[in-house]
């Protein structure tokens, strides 16, 4: 079959920009994707301090980004001030990351090769002998402590260089939900836990959200939903091409919506 998902339609609730590609495998596979970002990537206010934190960066062992966002909003402006060491290595918590790196000239990035998380790097040999290392994570405003307090619990000396910051553009969803009422919504993808984290605040106590599948791309991001009753399902890698695969294999002959 040419077109798995005509006649369905997915909510995509990443960055506008981010959902894109989804958006496009989407269309290719027959379906309608609905543009519903729960976040949006911003500039700071100021970069102040986010410049005094850069200005050290030949005094770092390693480089450390958590996301592509990480890489977009600060490499630029890193590279035209103060420039790259040598020395400096560089990690990323998966391979988009990564390639966002090398499209800066970083040829050697450190990164997990089958989960693509906090846990997956930390586990890796270079991130356990750390002993007096000086390590910055490029990161934005707020975010999970986990890899910062494990590499400092390991003896590594640990900073942020917080360079943008996440808001939720939507006041609700009745959007979404006045879609799935009318049986034009049939999914909702959810790539992060702060995006699931909004979804479940905006729908509130209404029993449409329990009633629908939601896509999601990494264990974590259910873990919040478990006790919500929520229809949960996990893509077994990363990337939008195993999202795209998993939308498709979870169609009954009957289709998604009851």
């Amino acid at each position: 079959m040419n077109a798995p998902l005509t006649g369905l339609s997915f909510a995509i609730t990443r960055p506008t920009e981010q959902a894109k590609k989804l958006a496009e495998l989407i269309k290719n596979a027959g379906g309608t994707p609905i543009i519903f970002p729960l976040i949006e990537i911003t500039m700071l206010d100021d970069y102040v301090l986010f410049d005094r934190v850069i200005s050290e960066i030949t005094q770092y062992d390693w480089a450390i980004f958590i996301s592509s966002n990480a890489v977009q909003n600060s490499m630029p402006r890193l590279i035209q001030k103060f420039g790259l060491p040598e020395k400096l290595k560089f990690a990323a918590i998966g391979p988009i990351t990564a390639d966002e790196l090398k499209n800066f000239g970083i040829k050697s990035v450190l990164t997990p090769q089958n989960r693509f998380d906090s846990e997956a790097l930390l586990q890796l040999p270079e991130m356990q002998d750390v002993e007096n290392k000086k390590i910055i994570i490029f990161r934005g405003v707020g975010g999970r402590e986990l890899l910062a307090d494990t590499l400092k619990q390991r003896g590594a000396i640990v900073n942020f260089a917080e360079c943008y910051k996440r808001i939720n553009p939507q006041n609700d969803c009745k959007i979404l939900e006045k879609q799935w009422i009318d049986k034009k919504l049939h999914g909702i993808v959810v790539t992060s836990s702060e995006a699931m984290r909004h979804l479940i605040d905006l729908a509130g106590k209404e029993n449409w959200l329990k009633k629908i599948p939601i896509f999601v791309n990494h264990a974590r991001i259910a873990e919040q939903s478990l006790s919500l009753d929520l229809q949960i399902y996990i893509a077994k890698t990363a990337g939008d091409e195993a999202m795209l695969q998993i939308l498709i294999s979870t169609l009954s002959p009957q289709g998604l919506h009851k």
